[in-house]
Formats: C-alpha cells, structure tokens, sequence
C-alpha cells in the first residue's frame, strides 16, 4: 500500500454487505463499449447489476457463474437501467480483470466476510 491510500477501520469494512450471487441472465448493453447488465439471483431476490466489465467477459461466459457483489450499494442509473450492486473484480497492472468468485459451490445470498 502507498501512502497516498486511506487505510479504513473494521468498522468500515463492516459497513459493506458482500454477498454470493449467480448470474442468471447478462446481456450488453446497447451503444455501449464496457457495460453489461446481469441479472444477478441472490437467494432472497434477483436484482439488475449493470458492470463496465464487457471488455473483459461475453454474455456467455458470465450466466451460470457465482459472483460476489456488494449487496448494500446505494442504486445508480446507468445509461437508464437501475443498476442494484456492483460486481467484485480483480485487476492487474495490464488492466486484466477477473471476477471475484468464491472457490467452492455456497448458496446463493451467502455472506462473504
């Protein structure tokens, strides 16, 4: 970590509601380069994620794939679509990203600590 990064505390961290979901549906999203809209199936619900992550995934390589997602996002609007979440992702030097996925078959709505 340099030190021009925030260091937060686990309180803050607490804050945050990670959450297992599985994609459902995913599609592109119209006159755009990077976003997708996933429907994301979280145990309780399905909800719409809109994710810049088209540069790096097709539609077809994300439904059926377990993702974690922060759950407690305030929602935003993106290009008209209600977007609840948003997808973890790593991402190195290059700008190669993968998805954060957990290692093992959980149930969807998991909490991830």
């Amino acid at each position: 970590m340099n030190e021009t990064e925030s260091l937060i505390s686990i309180d803050d961290f607490a804050k945050l509601k990670l959450r297992v979901g599985k994609v459902i549906a995913c599609e592109k999203v119209e006159k755009t380069d990077k976003l997708l809209k996933l429907s994301v199936q979280n145990g309780e619900e399905t909800r719409t994620i809109v994710s810049g992550i088209a540069h790096a995934y097709t539609s077809e390589q994300l439904v059926g794939k377990s993702v974690v997602f922060i759950a407690n996002l305030a929602p935003a609007k993106l290009r008209g679509i209600e977007s609840r979440g948003m997808i973890l992702c790593a991402e190195d030097s290059a700008g190669n990203l993968c998805i954060v996925s957990p290692e093992k078959d959980v149930l969807h709505g998991a909490v991830v600590r």
